[in-house]
């Protein structure tokens, strides 16, 4: 414990990591706050008992979970961040089928900040179109308390405000995500889901625990299914925390007076080199559905297709979802770990893997260990990620289940794994010694 206490008081002592630490939770409070900021025209109380009905149930109930409550609160921040990820995947799956974004990935700084835009003006488009939606279900929907939107309220003002409320909120919640990559710690987008997520674990124990004193949920059984949940969910973590090393030996070359290579180094492969990000990928993706079926409330068939194939407590939705979680493992491991550009520093450098020839077949080595270990690594988080299913079966109501269950717990380790590695980068850097020095611990990025 004094070790903790020291290493934190250290962290304090760097002048610059303080100011970007509190920068951050500066920003993060903000997103805190424009999550109870409600739209002008609509009754909050109203809006929060339509989502938790069980008509409102399923995937709105965990969309309200990643963006901290906002939807319920009818909030300026209700779309939270999720347009911005939906453009993001749209534009990298662009950089892999269309030359043009191709050759924008491959000019360096100038191609980064021309994507960068692009995505921008995808994300307005999408929360634009996300914020249409909303209004068609705000204006439908009637509560045993009366209309969510006052029939006085209704109208083009009030459809045209609201679009333009929910858009701005996106883009400056976007803008806010920048600006801690920038000057904060850590990845601005991923801790403003991890905030969210965090802001609702106290009601969902006072919502079970409320269950629990009425003699609604046994709390021993409670005890042990979500003890043997967290035991699986710390293996996985710690099978997807692996690596396979590829041994490189250096010719000896003399240069001078000096003699470089003639020693054996590792490329470490990780079991799970994409992180938390295909959870975040693939959860923006089972929420486009709701986008398109919200434009069609009165669809009887539209109804039945949302709650057996899209209701967070179906197989189907299991399924599908575990099958994105796996695509997006891959895509997303292509992205962060180009194989030919790794043989290709290898022959720059003179390196070379014992029994490959260098060039195509190096590239073609490492990409077939990659693409093996890659697969228990995705089939690992995708069992994670269903595991809300199998609670809610066996009972736990889904708030709880949400939070305890794959996907909120894999963002949380997964993001406070990538802070407390930049938090220890800072640390190491100024010869202060960090939070995982052990060896214990160690980050995605390590």
């Amino acid at each position: 414990m004094s070790k903790i206490t020291e290493t934190v008081t250290n962290v304090f002592k760097i002048k610059e990591l303080r100011d970007r630490l509190l920068f951050t939770a500066a920003l993060l409070v903000i997103v805190r706050i424009g999550s109870h900021v409600t739209l002008p025209g609509v009754d909050a109380r109203l809006v929060a008992e339509s989502v938790r009905r069980g008509t409102e149930g399923g995937l709105l109930g965990l969309y309200d979970l990643f963006v901290g409550g906002a939807f319920s609160n009818a909030a300026i921040f209700a779309l939270g961040i999720m347009p911005y990820i939906s453009s993001s995947i749209v534009i990298q799956l662009m950089g892999a089928v269309i030359p043009y974004f191709q050759k924008l990935q491959k000019e360096g700084e100038d191609g980064r900040k021309k994507i960068t835009q692009y995505t921008r003006y995808g994300t307005v488009l999408i929360s634009a179109l996300q914020a249409s939606g909303v209004v068609i279900k705000l204006v439908r929907t009637v509560t045993p308390g009366g209309p969510i939107v006052p029939i006085e309220v209704q109208g083009i003002g009030f459809a045209l405000s609201t679009v333009i409320f929910l858009t701005a909120g996106t883009i400056f919640m976007m803008w806010l995500g920048e600006q801690i990559d920038e000057r904060g710690i850590g990845n601005g987008i991923s801790l403003i889901i991890f905030i969210g997520i965090i802001a609702r674990f106290p009601n969902a124990v006072f919502n079970e625990w409320e269950l629990i004193l009425g003699g609604a949920r046994n709390p021993i059984i409670e005890i042990v299914i979500l003890g043997l949940m967290a035991v699986i969910v710390a293996l996985v973590v710690l099978v997807t925390q692996g690596t396979r090393r590829i041994p490189v030996q250096y010719a000896k070359r003399v240069v001078g007076r000096k003699v470089y290579g003639g020693v054996t180094q590792y490329i470490p492969l990780r079991v799970n080199t994409a992180g938390v990000m295909p959870i975040i990928f693939a959860q923006a993706i089972m929420f486009v559905p709701q986008i398109i079926f919200s434009f069609f409330p009165d669809s009887e068939f539209i109804s039945e297709l949302n709650n057996n194939w899209f209701n967070q407590s179906s197989w189907a939705y299991s399924v599908v979802y575990g099958l994105t979680i796996v695509f997006f493992t891959y895509f997303y491991t292509a992205i962060a770990f180009n194989p030919k550009d790794v043989a290709d520093t290898m022959k720059k450098q003179g390196g070379f893997i014992p029994g490959i020839r260098p060039g195509t077949h190096t590239s073609d080595f490492v990409d077939n260990i990659l693409t093996k270990i890659t697969l228990p690594g995705s089939i690992f988080l995708a069992l994670v990620a269903i595991l809300p299913t199998a609670l809610i079966r066996a009972g736990i109501s889904p708030n709880f289940a949400s939070f305890f269950g794959g996907t909120s717990l894999l963002i949380l380790v997964g993001v406070a794994l990538d802070t407390l590695q930049q938090v220890e980068s800072h640390l190491l850097m100024r010869h202060y010694d960090g939070f995982m020095k052990s060896g214990k611990l160690r980050g995605r990025r390590g």
